[in-house]
């Protein structure tokens, strides 16, 4: 399917705008790895931003806004790899990623040492919550419940400069900041670690995350 991408393959992130043909095909995204996290949108129609991520459950999918967890789409990708996205025919219902006629913009990241990291964590149910290693001093982190239905909620230096990290921003909605202790993470010279045991970040469950790096080297500064 033609496409127009700006990539950048050492950064892992590229940017594809296409228009849906309705048949199923592939998608070029030249980041010359297979993505971790991808997020499309249709910009003709309102419908809903599609994601995948690769710690999801296979074939599984979510909405960047909403707060549903994970399910099963058969109007979402049909697989990715290191040089294109598949995607399905649209049939007779509306399709998230190709629709015919339908314009879309795709962002799409892999992970890379010292600079980006994408993955999951399990849930403790405890204030004492995991850590979750990135490699790197995060500047920004995204988590959602992939098991059930619950807020995304980034948290960032920007705005929390000191630990705990409570100041949260949730893309499903359209509300300001909140200072939100039932979310509250230490950001961390290695990565993160959960503070609280609510369901938003920590119920007995699982959870996704990206995260990217605050000094992006292989080096970190301790906070």
């Amino acid at each position: 399917i033609a496409s127009t991408v700006r990539a950048n393959p050492s950064a892992g992130f590229s940017i594809v705008s296409y228009t849906g043909t309705g048949s199923a095909g592939a998608i070029a995204h030249n980041l010359n790895k297979k993505p971790d996290f991808v997020i499309t949108k249709n910009r003709t129609t309102a419908n809903y931003w599609a994601v995948w991520h690769s710690s999801l459950t296979a074939n599984n999918f979510l909405r960047l806004d909403l707060t549903m967890g994970e399910g099963t789409e058969s109007n979402y990708w049909t697989d990715f790899d290191s040089n294109v996205v598949y995607v399905p025919g649209s049939g007779s219902a509306v399709n998230n990623v190709n629709t015919t006629s339908k314009e879309y913009i795709s962002y799409l990241w892999n992970a890379v040492e010292g600079y980006s990291a994408f993955g999951s964590y399990e849930g403790n149910a405890s204030n004492d919550g995991p850590f979750v290693y990135t490699g790197f001093r995060p500047a920004f982190v995204l988590t959602k419940w992939a098991d059930g239905s619950d807020q995304w909620q980034i948290h960032d230096t920007a705005r929390s400069p000191e630990n705990v990290a409570n100041e949260i921003l949730m893309p499903n909605t359209d509300g300001i900041e909140q200072t939100y202790i039932y979310s509250e993470i230490d950001i961390l010279s290695n990565g993160f670690k959960v503070r609280n045991s609510n369901q938003n970040v920590n119920a007995a469950s699982t959870y996704i995350y990206a995260a990217f790096a605050e000094n992006p080297f292989k080096t970190s500064r301790a906070r």
